[in-house]
């Protein structure tokens, strides 16, 4: 029987696969049924900063609103436990996963500034959470702030979380820098103990009747593997931190590429909005029987069998398989060219 367990920022995972931020551990009941189905460890939809920043405001708006009305005003404000505002509906629901759930349970915080996210990562924790994840989506609209500034921006906002929780914090990055392996190593210098790869940038479309933005969520299809196959390649046996894949992992076989580029987890999200618990299930099973037919009796032995550590010059064998796959393609058959 092959042994699944991993270690995944500090923590044992009775197996590698971790249901990803999502609106899928909203519910309770809802988590325990994919932690039953095979989950490893589960993330909670991310606090957004700007959520957060909204809410705050519209709570101060209501109660300025009233105060002063008239010399007993105060008196009839409702009491502020009443509402839920900020990090408070996240916090009870990560207290309510601990108490139901038998793995892991990681908190997460999506933003650019370092702002009050120390304050909530705090509250997280304390509510519980074994973990932080810190989804780092920040696009680019100033023509005047550089690539440099930002990548320094997001490494303070880091730093300033490592420095106030006392639970590993690791990092959702996108695809988008210029060196993916110099930004991680400068993510280890700061604290960081994990890196996830990759978020998904929701790109939305233009309604051509309304001059509208059309926004619909498109889920993830195993095509948007490779893209993470090789940054985990890349990385794997070249730094101590916890690697993480995320997006394009909807099979057993998708889950042992992760592995054997090098992770130590691999996130789902999508898969099981599309598919439900039962998905999770298959794709444990198929990951097992990946392992046990190729020999791996665990794991460790897997992961990175396949990682560019192995080869002697990653950069020239990274060009070669480019010029290979260029000259790979033919056309079919009966194909005019005009």
């Amino acid at each position: 029987m092959v042994d699944l367990s991993t270690d995944w920022l500090g923590l044992r995972l009775r197996n590698p696969l971790v249901v990803g931020a999502s609106p899928l551990c909203d519910d309770t009941a809802a988590a325990r049924r994919l932690v039953d189905a095979g989950a490893g460890a589960v993330v909670v939809h991310s606090l957004f900063e700007e959520q957060l920043v909204a809410d705050q405001l519209a709570a101060h708006k209501f109660f300025d609103n009233y105060v002063d009305t008239n010399a007993e005003a105060r008196s009839f404000l409702p009491d502020t436990d009443v509402f839920a505002v900020g990090a408070t509906p996240t916090v009870r629901q990560i207290e309510s996963l601990k108490r139901e759930l038998d793995v892991p349970v990681v908190a997460s915080l999506n933003g650019s500034t370092p702002g009050g996210w120390t304050g909530f990562a705090r509250d997280l924790v304390g509510a519980g959470a074994d973990a932080i994840e810190l989804n780092l989506y920040d696009v680019a609209t100033d023509l005047d702030e550089t690539g440099e500034q930002i990548e320094q921006r997001q490494l303070e906002v880091v730093e300033a979380v490592v420095g106030t929780v006392t639970v590993p914090v690791s990092v959702k990055l996108s695809p988008f820098y210029a060196s993916v392996p110099s930004f991680v190593a400068r993510l280890a210098k700061v604290g960081a103990a994990g890196v996830v790869l990759f978020n998904r940038f929701y790109q939305p479309d233009l309604d051509l009747e309304t001059l509208d933005v059309h926004r619909q969520l498109v889920l993830s299809t195993s095509a948007e593997l490779p893209l993470r196959l090789h940054a985990l390649a890349l990385l794997h046996g070249r730094t101590s931190l916890s690697l993480a894949s995320s997006g394009g992992v909807h099979s057993g076989t998708d889950a042992a590429k992760a592995l054997l580029c090098g992770a130590d987890v691999v996130q789902m999200v999508s898969v099981l909005l599309h598919d439900g618990p039962q998905r999770l299930s298959m794709i444990h099973d198929g990951l097992v029987d990946f392992l046990d037919g190729h020999g791996y009796a665990t794991v460790s032995e897997a992961r990175g069998a396949t990682a560019l550590d192995r080869v002697a010059d990653p950069h020239g064998w990274e060009r070669l398989n480019y010029a290979r796959l260029l000259k790979s393609w033919e056309p079919r058959a009966g194909r005019i060219d005009r």
